[in-house]
């Protein structure tokens, strides 16, 4: 299974969508701490099925290689694309964004991919905009398949010196990164700007 493949899609969808999840509201914290970041207008590269766009309330553009995870975003009335629609859309332009999330995006790819894609899209974003980088601890990382690399602080910081970004804060979510050995869904997110500003 690929990335790209309807599978995967369908395997976000099963995850998400589960019964326990929407009955306990497990989005919440994740939702808190994207709207505590005050990211304001948000493209959101590889959106998947559109849970971070739901997470920021709509607000923001979605782009994802995966041409059926895009249809279910716009299912949900999300704004989303593929690449090339993205480029062919009137969101491609520079400044639109105040900033950039890629949330589990980076440990899919390699390293040089991954400044690419980071790259490619940084010209859309308001001079000094945020770039979110989110990628899943040991845990989270073990459990899916897809996953080429792991995408630790020291990654994300070597990623980000790459690119010229500056670094202004990194963190483990919702516990400390100890919690993340054992507890798939912790998370490390770092911030930077562009143009080391």
């Amino acid at each position: 299974m690929e990335t790209k493949d309807i599978q995967y899609t369908e395997r976000l969808i099963s995850m998400q969508y589960a019964f326990w999840k929407k009955l306990l509201y497990v989005q919440w914290p994740f939702k808190y701490n994207l709207s505590r970041l005050h990211l304001g207008y948000v493209l959101d590269v590889g959106c998947g099925i559109g849970r971070n766009l739901i997470n920021l309330n709509g607000s923001g553009v979605g782009v994802d290689h995966n041409e059926h995870s895009v249809k279910i975003c716009r299912q949900h009335r999300l704004l989303a694309y593929t690449p090339q629609e993205f480029l062919d859309s009137e969101y491609a332009h520079a400044g639109t964004f105040d900033s950039m999330l890629l949330s589990h995006v980076v440990e899919h790819i390699e390293e040089e991919p991954a400044r690419g894609l980071i790259d490619t899209y940084c010209r859309y974003l308001k001079p000094g905009g945020k770039i979110v980088l989110i990628t899943p601890q040991r845990a989270g990382f073990k459990s899916d398949s897809t996953h080429v690399r792991y995408v630790g602080f020291k990654e994300m910081g070597d990623l980000c010196a790459c690119l010229n970004l500056k670094i202004t804060r990194q963190y483990s979510f919702p516990f400390p990164a100890f919690v993340g050995d054992y507890f798939r869904y912790n998370e490390h997110v770092v911030i930077a700007t562009a143009g080391g500003s």
